[in-house]
């Protein structure tokens, strides 16, 4: 298979954002098999062959042998792990739809944890964010199909749909007594996948949502403009469910100057790659932190891990969701298609994330920084002879600068304030440490 194109890594999901590319030719090996196993494989084919034959003609339900022989197809794939499917004509349309043009769905990426239809993330500003849907919310039904048995590919399927038409999705959540049901309206994605914000003044946040064509040249493109007056870079992938691995690889690049971003290891010898940061790519030496989370997926855990083992950066927040495998389509015909298992990602250290994740150095789970006020502090204004004329000339000032007002209620979108960084622990908590490397790199 060494001539087939390079499959994207991502979830088939609601969004079309997770790109897989598609090869136009199945390439079989030329190997000549010994005896043995050619005998084993004629037995084994005639066995299948046998069993079919009494299906079709002994099952209560009368059925075709094209219909039993997708459900073969699929038991078959099913059963080799949860990224592996067989892809009938309507799936199949269904995949290059996502892949290549806008349709109506809810922004949510999907994938199979513990045998269950998990949430994998929410996608920003889209219907399923904007109804309620979280990272590691497990999907018991769609309107009212069972998710029992049903597909990545079917689930997928059912929720995609026409703009503006509603659908019932039915949850367990973790810490809640019983079932929800999530009323969401279809309409179309269309996903910012990079965006930035400043926090105060020397702090430059960037939130990349998911893995598209354009995510490296967005990132240099931000870093280049605040790169004057920027001394920290806080990398926020939190919720990310993946999507192009040379987007994964390009982005540790503009931060590392040498070393293996990421490997690549399948069974077959011409599937193996091994990824090289290049100095000429690096942009940037700023310190870094880096936010994930339960919701962070695939590549984004290549990028994630990639900077830790480097010691480039550090990371915040949760332990990530854990798909390390490479996944490709491989047609059978101009209609049907497999989407094949075919490799697993190995960090520079050596270590999988397939099933695994990443774990952060310092874990910070999701919440609103608390403070108390004590009421009994002794402070300056407090103390008979303050100095009540500097506390006036303070006063006048808070309180007469309008037009700097009025200019930081404009810039307010991509300006991220105290006030902001207290209705997220996990920012608060990667600002703080970006601050101590600054302090520690100007030492």
């Amino acid at each position: 298979m060494k001539n087939r194109k390079f499959i994207a890594m991502g979830f088939v999901s609601v969004v079309a954002v997770m790109g897989l590319t598609f090869s136009t030719t199945l390439f079989a090996k030329n190997e000549v098999e010994p005896e043995e196993a050619q005998n084993s494989r004629l037995e084994s084919l005639a066995k299948f062959t046998k069993v079919l034959n009494i299906v079709e003609r002994y099952n209560v339900d009368n059925l075709t042998i094209e219909e039993l022989m997708e459900k073969s197809l699929q038991g078959l794939m099913s059963n080799l792990d949860a990224h592996s499917t067989y892809l009938n004509k309507k799936h199949y349309e269904n995949l290059k739809v996502q892949t290549n043009g806008e349709f109506g769905g809810l922004g949510i990426t999907v994938g199979m944890k513990d045998g269950a239809l998990t949430v994998i993330a929410p996608l920003e500003d889209t219907p399923a964010d904007r109804a309620g849907l979280k990272a590691g919310d497990i999907i018991l039904k769609i309107n009212d199909d069972s998710t029992l048995n049903m597909t990545i590919d079917e689930a997928v399927g059912i929720m995609r749909g026409e703009v503006g038409t509603p659908i019932d999705i039915t949850i367990v959540r973790k810490d809640e007594p019983k079932p929800l049901e999530i009323h969401i309206i279809r309409d179309i994605i269309k996903i910012q996948s990079v965006y930035s914000k400043q926090i105060f003044d020397n702090i430059l946040y960037l939130r990349v949502t998911s893995f598209d064509k354009k995510v490296v040249s967005d990132v240099k493109k931000e870093i280049k403009k605040h790169m004057d007056h920027d001394e920290g870079i806080v990398l926020d992938l939190r919720n990310n469910p993946g999507g192009l691995l040379d987007q994964a690889v390009g982005l540790v690049d503009l931060f590392v100057d040498s070393g293996e971003i990421v490997s690549q290891k399948g069974r077959d010898a011409a599937e193996e790659r091994n990824y090289e940061a290049k100095a000429s790519a690096t942009i940037t030496h700023a310190p870094m932190v880096v936010l994930v989370n339960g919701g962070s997926a695939s590549a984004s855990e290549i990028v994630s891990g990639a900077l830790q083992d480097l010691k480039r950066a550090v990371i915040i927040g949760e332990k990530t969701f854990g798909k390390g495998s490479v996944q490709v389509i491989l047609p059978i015909s101009d209609d049907e298609a497999v989407k094949l298992t075919v490799a697993r990602y190995y960090l520079p250290s050596g270590r999988t994330i397939q099933a695994v994740g990443i774990s952060p150095d310092i874990e910070v789970l999701p919440g609103e920084v608390t403070t108390r006020e004590n009421k009994y502090a002794l402070k300056e204004a407090d103390l008979k002879k303050h100095l009540e004329s500097e506390l006036k000339k303070t006063n006048d000032t808070n309180t007469s600068d309008t037009s700097l007002e009025d200019a930081f209620k404009e810039s307010q979108k991509k300006i991220i304030t105290p006030e902001m960084l207290k209705k997220d622990i996990q920012l608060k908590e990667a600002v703080d440490i970006i601050k101590a490397l600054i302090i520690m790199k100007g030492k």
